[in-house]
C-alpha cells in the first residue's frame, strides 16, 4: 500500500495533509503527483469525485516549497484554468486547506465580480492563479496579468471547457505561455478536442487513466420515472416528501428553468435555492455555503454550476429534466457517493427524453428503466411514441360530409348532421335588404324545426 510519505511531497504539505485525516492518496493521486513531481506533461483521465483536485495541487504546493521564488509583478509561478466559478473557488479552498503550514499567495480570477481587486491581488506577482478563461483573458489583454514566467499550467475539467465553447480561449492563453513549461491536463472525459489539443501544446505527455477501486456510478442507486412533463413538478414535491433526503441537488437544464423549479419548491414549503450562470459570483457562492452548512436542504443548479459542487453529504441528485448531453449525466449524479459514500440518483423522464435516456444508457451501459417499462418507452422511438401511446383512441374529430348544393350544382363542406342545410344560390327568390334577409332565414329555421 502506498502513502502519502512515499509520493516525495515536501513536510509542511504532509502535515496539512495528515491534519485532514488522509494517510493514502487515491489512484489518480497515486499516479499523477510522481509524474507531476518529475516535471512531466501529464494527461490525467479520471471520474468525478477520486480526488483529481488534490493530484495537482499538492505537486503545485511541493514545489512551491521547494523553489520559493521572488515573483515579478502580475506574473504566477503556476496557473490553474477552470470551467466555473464554483470550480474555482473549491480549488481555492483546497490550496488553503494544504497549504497551512506554508505561505502561498493564490488569487481566484473569475468573471461576476469586479476586476479592480483581483488586479490589485495579482500587482505583486502570486504563486498560483486560479481562473477561469474569460476574465483570465480580459487581464492578460490589458496589461494587468502577464504569463511569460509561468512555469506549470493546469486545465481542469478540460472536456467541460470545451463543451462551453471555452476552446479558442484556451488556445489564446497557452499561446501566451513559455514553450518551456509544464503542461497537466485533467478530464473525466477525452474528446476528440482535448486530443488536438493536447498534440499542440504539450510534449511527450504521460496519458494516466485509472479506474477508482469502487467507481462513484456503482456506488449510487440510480432509478428513472416516466412522467409527463406537465406532472414533473408534482413528482418533485412527492420524491422530496422523503425525509431519508437531508441534502439534494435538483438538476435542470436552462437557468430559467431552475429559478421556475426552485419558486416552485419554496412554495410548497420547501427550502430551495438556484445555482446558475446568470446569478452573481456573490449569489452563487451565498446559495453554496447555505448548503453546505446544512441550511438549505434543496439547491437547483444547472450543468455549468454541476461540478463546482464539490460537498460531501449530498444524499440524493435529482434530474428534473436529462441532460442533453450524456456526459453530463454522470457528471450529475456524481454529486452524490463522494469521499466513499454512497448515494441516490433519481431521473424523471418524458416522453420528449426517451432518445436522451438511451444515449445514457449506452454511455453507462445500464439499463435504467424496467425492461416491462424500457420497452414500452421505446417499442415506437422512430416516431417518438410509446406503445401505451399508440393504444390510446384518438379524440373523435368532427366528421365533415360532401353535400350537393341544389342550385349552385357544386359540393361544400358541413359537419354531418341528420338534416344537412343546403347552399342557396343568391337568386331573384332570395330576400335582398338585411332585414327581409333576417326573416327569411328565421322562416327556415322554422320549417326545418317542424321536420
Amino acid at each position: 500500500m502506498t502513502y502519502f510519505k512515499d509520493l516525495g511531497l515536501a513536510e509542511p504539505i504532509l502535515r496539512a495533509v495528515m491534519a485532514t485525516g488522509y494517510t493514502t492518496p487515491t489512484p489518480i493521486q497515486e499516479s499523477v503527483i510522481p509524474a507531476i513531481n518529475d516535471g512531466k506533461d501529464v494527461i490525467g483521465i479520471a471520474q468525478t469525485g477520486t480526488g483529481k483536485t488534490a493530484s495537482f495541487v499538492l505537486p503545485i504546493l511541493n514545489r512551491i516549497a521547494t523553489n520559493k521564488k521572488v515573483h515579478w509583478p502580475g506574473t504566477c509561478s503556476a496557473l490553474i484554468l477552470t470551467p466555473t466559478r464554483e470550480l474555482a473557488q473549491q480549488i481555492a479552498e483546497g490550496i488553503q486547506t494544504y497549504s497551512k503550514f506554508m505561505k502561498v499567495n493564490a488569487p481566484v480570477i473569475v468573471g461576476g465580480v469586479k476586476p479592480g481587486p483581483q488586479v490589485k491581488a495579482c500587482a505583486r506577482g502570486a504563486d498560483v492563479i486560479i481562473a477561469t478563461p474569460g476574465r483570465l483573458l480580459d487581464h492578460i489583454q490589458s496589461g494587468a496579468i502577464r504569463l511569460d514566467r509561468t512555469l506549470q499550467v493546469v486545465a481542469d475539467e478540460a472536456d467541460q471547457m470545451m463543451d462551453m465553447g471555452f476552446l479558442p480561449a484556451i488556445r489564446k492563453i497557452m499561446a501566451a505561455l513559455p514553450a518551456k513549461r509544464q503542461t497537466i491536463l485533467l478530464s473525466a472525459t477525452m474528446p476528440q478536442q482535448i486530443r488536438s489539443l493536447a498534440k499542440d501544446f504539450m510534449h511527450n505527455p504521460k496519458e494516466i487513466s485509472v479506474a477508482p477501486v469502487s467507481k462513484p456510478i456503482e456506488r449510487i442507486e440510480q432509478s428513472v420515472r416516466r412522467v409527463e412533463k406537465a406532472h414533473k413538478k408534482k413528482a418533485l414535491l412527492g420524491i422530496l416528501a422523503d425525509n431519508s433526503i437531508t441534502k439534494a441537488v435538483v438538476f435542470t437544464r436552462t437557468k430559467r428553468g431552475a429559478n421556475v423549479v426552485a419558486s416552485h419548491l419554496v412554495d410548497a414549503g420547501i427550502e430551495a435555492l438556484a445555482i446558475h450562470g446568470n446569478k452573481s459570483q456573490s449569489q452563487r457562492q451565498k446559495s453554496l455555503t447555505s448548503f453546505k452548512a446544512g441550511k438549505t436542504r434543496i439547491l437547483v443548479a444547472t450543468d455549468i454550476a454541476a461540478r463546482g459542487i464539490d460537498i460531501d453529504d449530498v444524499s440524493h441528485v435529482i434530474n428534473f429534466e436529462l441532460p442533453n448531453v450524456p456526459e453530463s449525466y454522470v457528471h450529475r449524479i456524481g454529486r452524490t457517493a463522494r469521499a466513499g459514500r454512497s448515494g441516490v440518483a433519481i431521473s424523471l423522464c418524458d416522453q420528449s427524453e426517451i432518445s436522451l435516456l438511451k444515449d445514457i444508457e449506452k454511455l453507462t451501459g445500464q439499463n435504467l428503466l424496467p425492461t416491462s417499462s424500457h420497452d414500452a418507452a421505446c417499442g415506437d422511438h422512430k416516431t417518438g411514441k410509446s406503445q401505451s401511446e399508440k393504444n390510446q383512441r384518438k379524440p373523435k374529430r368532427a366528421r365533415r360530409q360532401k353535400t350537393k348544393s341544389a342550385n349552385a350544382g357544386k359540393y361544400v363542406h358541413t359537419k354531418k348532421s341528420r338534416h344537412p342545410r343546403k347552399e342557396k344560390k343568391p337568386g331573384a327568390g332570395m330576400p335582398a335588404d338585411g332585414l327581409m334577409r333576417m326573416l327569411g332565414e328565421s322562416k327556415s329555421m322554422a320549417v326545418s324545426a317542424a321536420h
